[in-house]
């Protein structure tokens, strides 16, 4: 599949649907490490909202509050994560794919914890139960595609399997097969379903 690719600073060339919203939200990776694993978690403001402007100003620190009452209890939260791919499909980039967003939270995979230093998180609109679209499977495969040509990436987890416990996205509705299919990664490499 042809498309986007990533610049010599780690961020995916701007296109139709592609599009920079920078987050002040990350720091340096470890010195020497690259980005082996892709974390896919959901996200929608408030819960179960879709295509409003309050996950990228959650982002960015311009979160308005008083918006809706559930978004308070945000308040005073500084997170991020690389991407963050719409309903429609569009892609928005907040961090650079050589910076560590801060996405994972207390995490472990492989017995390393802290996977912010080792991963490239992607964000997708949407909750544990409800269906994602044929545009985020087909956006989330050609980002895929456009991070493996860069990066050592030889996993693929969602937020569930990296915190369990803690963290259940993206959830049961989130189609693993699927997704493994359209971006070509091989089922080894991917969470047990």
């Amino acid at each position: 599949m042809t498309g986007p690719t990533l610049d010599r600073r780690g961020w995916i060339e701007p296109a139709a649907g592609i599009t920079h919203a920078a987050s002040p939200n990350f720091d340096a990776r470890p010195s020497g490490t690259a980005p082996t694993l892709l974390v896919i978690h959901n996200i929608s403001l408030p819960p179960g909202v879709f295509g409003g402007t309050e996950v990228v100003d959650f982002f960015q620190n311009r979160l308005n509050y008083e918006a809706h009452r559930w978004l308070e209890r945000l308040r005073g939260m500084t997170v991020s994560a690389h991407f963050f791919v719409r309903r429609d499909g569009g892609i928005v980039q907040l961090v650079s794919t050589d910076a560590r967003a801060w996405h994972a939270g207390v995490s472990r995979f492989e017995s390393r914890e802290n996977c912010n230093d080792f991963s490239i998180g992607i964000e997708v609109e949407g909750t544990d139960t409800t269906p994602y679209t044929d545009d985020q499977y087909r956006a989330l495969a050609q980002l895929s595609q456009v991070l493996c040509a860069r990066y050592p990436l030889r996993a693929v987890r969602g937020h569930e399997h990296i915190a369990p416990g803690r963290k259940t996205d993206p959830g049961s509705a989130f189609d693993w097969p699927r997704f493994a299919r359209l971006a070509g990664w091989p089922r080894r490499l991917m969470p047990a379903t």
